[in-house]
């Protein structure tokens, strides 16, 4: 398995920011941006800045966005 791609037990079930980030393979602001304009589930604590990710929320939000899937598994499939 390459290194671009990391299965999930890689990742713990709840994920900070950066671990998030690294997940969906995206810079830090940038998730956060998206997270200020609502387009990817987050969670944040009562009264708190922090954020944390589910990351089995996150792989089915992401699975559901529209665009082009160029996963292996994808082209084994079209086969």
């Amino acid at each position: 398995m390459s290194d671009e791609q990391a299965p999930r037990s890689e990742f713990p079930p709840i994920l900070t920011t950066a671990m998030a980030a690294e997940l969906l393979q995206v810079h830090v602001e940038y998730l956060r941006q998206m997270v200020r304009e609502g387009r990817v589930p987050c969670h944040r604590f009562p009264g708190g800045r922090e954020m944390r990710f589910l990351r089995d929320e996150l792989i089915t939000w992401l699975s559901e966005q529209s665009g082009h899937d160029r996963s292996p598994s994808a082209e084994e499939a079209k086969r």
